[in-house]
């Protein structure tokens, strides 16, 4: 079980399991890999929760739960993941966690919003993200400003990264990275 688990993208682990123990479950994963772990059980006195929590769970869900809830702590603990791998794609490297960049191994200076612009289209290189996605996301939920504040950054994004094809228009939407790794 815990061998197939470490190929997987969201572990879920129930502390009560019929075969064993979650908790030695949960430290022989942690031993072989670092898929993010949600544990979720009916446990739900203090102690429970902290042993899990310490012992390198990435959450803690006691039942019962709705789906919802569930939904959207497997989506919270993917995006920390995401956070903390670096993005490569051959000659774009995001380090997010490190706030740099690097274009065939340069460094590339960026502003805090450039940067901040750079790591969200590269979450996902190849989908298109809405410009009201970004401007959520790197300005404001509630954006009063003009749309213009967000070209410019782009198209200065475009001019350091050194080849406009990085980031691609998709009109009247929003933008994509370029993703180098899906090319035919």
């Amino acid at each position: 079980m815990v061998s197939a688990a470490q190929d997987a993208d969201v572990v879920l682990l129930d502390l009560g399991l019929p075969d064993g123990d979650g908790i030695s479950a949960l430290r022989e994963l942690r031993q072989i890999s670092e898929v993010p772990v949600i544990i979720v059980t009916a446990r739900g006195h203090e102690a429970d929760r902290v042993i899990g929590l310490e012992l390198g769970a990435d959450d803690y869900v006691v039942k019962p739960f709705s789906v919802r809830e569930l939904s959207a702590r497997i989506r919270a603990v993917s995006r920390r993941r995401r956070v903390e791998t670096p993005l490569d794609t051959g000659r774009l490297r995001v380090d997010r966690s490190g706030r740099r960049a690097f274009v065939d191994g340069t460094e590339i200076e960026l502003t805090a919003k450039e940067f901040d612009l750079l790591a969200v289209l590269a979450e996902e290189p190849g989908r298109v993200v809405s410009r009201q996605e970004l401007f959520s996301r790197i300005w404001d939920p509630v954006w009063h400003g003009t749309g213009k504040t967000l070209d410019v950054h782009v198209s200065a994004l475009r001019r350091k990264l050194g080849d406009p094809a990085f980031i691609e228009t998709v009109r009247g939407f929003g933008y994509r990275l370029h993703d180098e790794s899906n090319t035919t």
